[in-house]
């Protein structure tokens, strides 16, 4: 494994995080929305990782028994939980017995999951900056 294998594997990671976090940052957005495109209220929605996928060609030339992949967003699904009902009569989306159907969005779960992708962006950042620092060492032991 050389040292830009380290950097490229948590790029895939930070981009995937940038994701995740835009997505978080969607379900929070649409919090209180009511009525979408598609009819009725906005949907949570999640990410789904899965390995890199690495070429025939990649893997022949790995010294390694195992090349290493690095992670990509493969789906954002959308949730499949009933919206919570809220009684308000003078909502103008509110049914005949006076309840509007809000999405079903707890903001702390939301609030949790920004902070776990923010501390995993962080942590993949730390791990490039350390491989740019053992670079940088080792080119100046060559001096």
């Amino acid at each position: 494994m050389n040292i830009f294998t380290s950097m490229n594997i948590s790029a895939s990671a930070l981009k995937a995080q940038r994701i995740r976090l835009d997505t978080i940052s969607s379900n929070m957005a649409n919090s209180e929305t009511t009525r979408t495109p598609d009819g009725g209220p906005y949907r949570r929605k999640m990410v789904v990782f899965e390995p890199q996928q690495v070429s025939f060609a990649d893997h022949l030339s790995a010294k390694e028994k195992q090349a290493l992949n690095g992670v990509r967003v493969s789906e954002i699904i959308t949730e499949d939980a009933e919206p919570r009902l809220v009684f308000d009569p003078g909502h103008p989306d509110a049914n005949e017995q006076g309840y509007v159907a809000l999405p079903n969005i707890d903001i702390m779960k939301e609030t949790t999951d920004m902070m776990l992708a923010t501390r995993a962006y962080e942590a993949n950042i730390t791990t490039i900056k350390s491989a740019k620092r053992m670079a940088l060492k080792a080119l100046e032991i060559g001096k």
